[in-house]
């Protein structure tokens, strides 16, 4: 038998696309654990690349591929199958009725380059807005409206992206009398913007409700309701990129049901397929039909293949079954109030924000990104995997997005960690 590969003989034969990789080589993965070669547990709070909302080698996701791949499990892109139609059926039956027709895919840059695709052939222009913190994909459409890393060396982004200021109630300079965040100025003013670098063909809005990458910003409530009034006297489509807050993760189905508003496309990804390739753009049936007429095409190698609906199908199946939005919620309000209390206890951290089981921390000081990175470091070594934001004069954002499989006593077993991470940095 072949000794194991070394991690540096691993590193040095891929190409580097991050500023760099976790110091463990992982063999495999169960619940909301994953095991490096030595047999070390590390407990996940980041689900994957905050995707594997049912923890790691779900029992009904494994019998769904496994079943699939023995019997149907690609396709020629112009065949139907039965997965396809009874997911396209269940996706919808947990949406506003307005969203009622389905593009299945399998990556989040994917659905979000169909979704800027059906924007402008059905209203005919070409203008998009997004966060300047947004991020939407590495794919040319969606790079060029991620605003918050990857815009270096790359040259001229695709004509028409345009940006909208991020509502940050930390940062934002936009001020009420009292000192409290004024988003509804700061968006007003915005637009005003947007206006004025427009050249009259604004086609959509794309946007996270909640910006994860962009240092977990949870849009004020009563934001995405104005965001859409604006654009619809623009004549402007909302798209929401709910690829990581939806599918239950941050307490309701959808993130955009607190807010009472449905969007004109919502595209789908990371959770949807718990960890596995599989995306999705919805939209309404005026969209898709005169989209349609008008010649859409995005026929890709695995668009509506059996074995990504399958998949999906499960994880709506599972979520529903064990009640996984309502436990996301309960789970959500225990973790809130952890992190609170930590940083009643220290100072070190700045801010705890976000909804759900899709939390952030933001520690303080002019060092906070370097110490936020020592911190992530000394919780691997304690054996919990967190992730951190890494923008400029972001400081340091640190990234929870367990599973909502997870137990109670496995979240706390977690922030604890995280709490011992902070004061061995501290103390040195």
């Amino acid at each position: 038998m072949n000794d194991p590969v070394s991690y540096d003989a691993i590193a040095q034969r891929l190409i580097r696309y991050s500023p760099g990789f976790s110091p463990r080589v992982i063999t495999r993965a169960a619940g909301p654990f994953v095991y490096d070669r030595d047999g070390t547990a590390i407990l996940d709070f980041t689900s994957g690349q905050m995707s594997a909302v049912l923890g790691h080698s779900h029992p009904d996701v494994v019998a769904a591929v496994t079943h699939s791949i023995q019997n149907l499990d690609h396709l020629f892109s112009g065949m139907l199958s039965e997965p396809l139609g009874e997911f396209a059926a269940r996706l919808t039956a947990t949406l506003p009725p307005s969203l009622s027709k389905v593009l299945l895919l399998t990556t989040g840059a994917e659905s979000n380059e169909a979704a800027l695709k059906m924007a402008k052939v059905f209203t005919g222009r070409y203008e998009v807005v997004s966060f300047d913190r947004s991020w939407h994909g590495m794919t040319a459409g969606a790079a060029s409206l991620t605003f918050s890393a990857g815009r270096r060396s790359l040259g001229p982004a695709m004509p028409g992206s345009l940006v909208l200021p991020t509502p940050d109630p930390v940062r934002s300079p936009f001020r009420n009398a009292d000192g409290t965040h004024d988003w509804k100025t700061e968006l007003e003013y915005g637009f005003q913007l947007i206006d004025r670098q427009s050249s009259g063909s604004l086609a959509a809005c794309l946007i996270e409700p909640i910006l994860s990458s962009g240092g977990l910003i949870d849009l004020p409530l009563g934001y995405l309701a104005r965001l859409t009034e604006l654009c619809r006297e623009r004549g402007m489509l909302v798209i929401l990129d709910e690829a990581q807050t939806g599918l239950g993760r941050t307490g309701t189905m959808y993130a955009f049901e607190r807010d009472g508003v449905a969007p004109d496309l919502l595209t789908l990804s990371k959770t949807l397929g718990a960890g596995l390739p599989v995306a999705a753009v919805v939209t309404s049936d005026e969209i898709e039909r005169v989209c349609h007429e008008r010649g859409f095409l995005f026929f890709t190698t695995h668009v509506s293949d059996p074995l990504a609906a399958s998949v999906g199908l499960a994880v709506l199946d599972v979520i529903e079954r064990d009640g996984l939005v309502s436990r996301a919620a309960a789970l959500g309000a225990h973790l809130g109030q952890r992190l609170r209390d930590l940083r009643e206890k220290d100072d070190t951290i700045f801010d705890v924000r976000g909804r759900g089981l899709l939390q952030g921390v933001e520690l303080a000081g002019d060092a906070a990104e370097a110490l936020a990175a020592a911190v992530t470091d000394e919780c691997l070594r304690q054996g919990l995997h967190v992730n951190i934001v890494q923008l400029p004069g972001m400081g340091g954002v640190i990234r929870i997005a367990p599973p909502l499989t997870i137990s109670e006593s496995e979240l706390d077993q977690g922030i604890d960690i995280l709490g011992s991470a902070i004061g061995t940095v501290r103390s040195h």
